[in-house]
């Protein structure tokens, strides 16, 4: 990423760019981008860049059409492709109102706001994603797309994604995200990528980057990447598996982890979790966003369809991974119901601000469940879960719109543009005549 300490025109000056994209999103967490000549840099970091608030997802406001986009001088990074022959820098951008204030559906805001929250109390908020994503060799509308390779889980002989993955991490990495891993998932065709832990609002901006450049070096390749959740019938779907940890702010450490506890897990780490338990269901919609986001959750593919916790079992809400005895304050949280249609900003913000109302509370945390469920089952109820995850986006929304904390956190604007956008993306999934039904009903009735 860019250097804080710098203007971005010190910054752009260095690296000799044409252009630069100013970047933002909107609250389903599609990027949004402007490109400016070099020479318009200056008028842009002095009065910041207009554009219409009406055309953008979220940003609908007639009182609040002309908005502004004001450059995050921290995010400044070159592009490792050139365009058009030229030299290309990003910067995201934070969205201002009218008179120069923070916009309150501006998904960053959000962000910002809850690790401010965080911060007053002491807690830093650190993130790392585990980003899963198809290759397809092409995409045509309502076909069955035909995934780049026959691999699956750590395979490498048939592997055709290896070197493309490879150039991912190095496009990844000249752009300042460091790369953890990268290997085969188990669909065809199924990638992940792995990134480090940071702080939450350079992780959301990470995520962000991620995607793009996946896209664009997939692209180099003749290739499609798609980060829906599960575009192939019985095959696993892509998670966006979120780790997370709370340090304190003053000296960094790690304080989700205990060495008296037998899952390393502090008081306040358990608080932490039965926060995220608590508000499990009111925050699907946020983290699992899309009517298919809820066909990778079921049963059998080690996505979560009960709200738990666990270390071995992989079909957990929230997993305790194992650390090493030369690691102890590696203790960690994965939340493995987000999926990578997510908006990162509100994703990492409702995560967060569960957890916080789970500190505040001193909720008790449920038993762990090391048993992997395969079905549910009504009687087993009270013994594995404290409750099972929405089946659809309808009822996620009904969830969320119940859960005051949740909402709290989006604030009346965001939240109400979001059930707006979702409801209908629902409404006109629930009218459609599908493949399935008229091979199951139209010859038989």
């Amino acid at each position: 990423m860019g250097n804080d300490t710098a203007s971005i025109g010190e910054q752009a000056q260095r690296s000799d760019v044409g252009f630069v994209d100013l970047q933002f999103v909107d609250i389903l967490g599609m990027v949004k981008s402007v490109t400016i000549p070099i020479e318009q840099l200056k008028r842009v970091e002095n009065h910041r860049q207009w554009f219409d608030g009406s055309s953008i997802q979220g940003f609908s406001r007639t009182s609040e059409n002309d908005m502004y986009l004001e450059p995050d001088a921290g995010t400044f990074v070159v592009l490792p492709w050139l365009r058009n022959g030229q030299r290309v820098a990003r910067v995201i951008c934070d969205v201002l109102t009218p008179k120069k204030e923070p916009f309150d559906g501006d998904p960053r805001y959000l962000l910002r706001n809850v690790l401010h929250d965080a911060a007053e109390r002491g807690y830093g908020f650190q993130v790392s994603p585990e980003m899963e994503f198809f290759l397809f060799d092409s995409i045509k509308p309502n076909e069955i797309p035909v995934s780049s390779d026959s691999g699956s889980y750590f395979d490498l002989s048939k592997d055709a994604g290896h070197d493309i993955r490879q150039q991912m991490v190095i496009q990844l990495e000249a752009m300042g995200i460091e790369v953890e891993a990268g290997h085969h998932e188990v669909a065809p065709g199924q990638q992940e990528i792995d990134c480090r832990m940071k702080p939450g609002l350079v992780s959301a901006d990470n995520i962000v980057t991620l995607k793009w450049v996946i896209r664009e070096v997939a692209k180099q390749h003749s290739l499609f990447a798609s980060f829906m959740p599960k575009p192939l019938t019985g095959a696993f779907g892509s998670g966006m598996h979120l780790h997370q940890i709370l340090t304190d702010i003053k000296n960094g450490s790690n304080l989700f982890y205990s060495d008296e506890d037998p899952y390393k897990l502090s008081k306040l780490g358990r608080y932490f979790v039965a926060g995220q338990i608590e508000h499990a269901r009111g925050m699907c919609a946020i983290i699992a966003p899309l009517v298919n986001s809820y066909k990778r959750l079921v049963a059998g593919y080690e996505a979560p369809t009960v709200i738990n916790w666990a270390r071995e079992n992989r079909s957990a809400f929230i997993r305790l991974p194992e650390t090493t005895e030369d690691e102890p304050e590696a203790t960690r949280v994965e939340l493995r119901a987000p999926d990578p249609s997510c908006n990162p900003y509100l994703a990492i913000a409702v995560m967060l601000g569960a957890g916080l109302d789970g500190i505040e509370r001193e909720l008790p945390l449920p038993e762990a469940v090391e048993e992997t469920i395969l079905a549910i089952e009504p009687a087993h109820n009270r013994k594995y879960h404290t409750g099972i995850l929405p089946e659809n986006l309808k009822e996620a929304l009904d969830e969320l719109q119940t859960d005051d904390v949740i909402c709290d956190i989006l604030g009346p604007h965001l939240l109400q543009q979001f059930l707006d956008a979702k409801r209908m993306e629902w409404e006109d999934y629930r009218i459609q005549v599908s493949a399935w039904e008229l091979g199951h009903y139209l010859t038989s009735y």
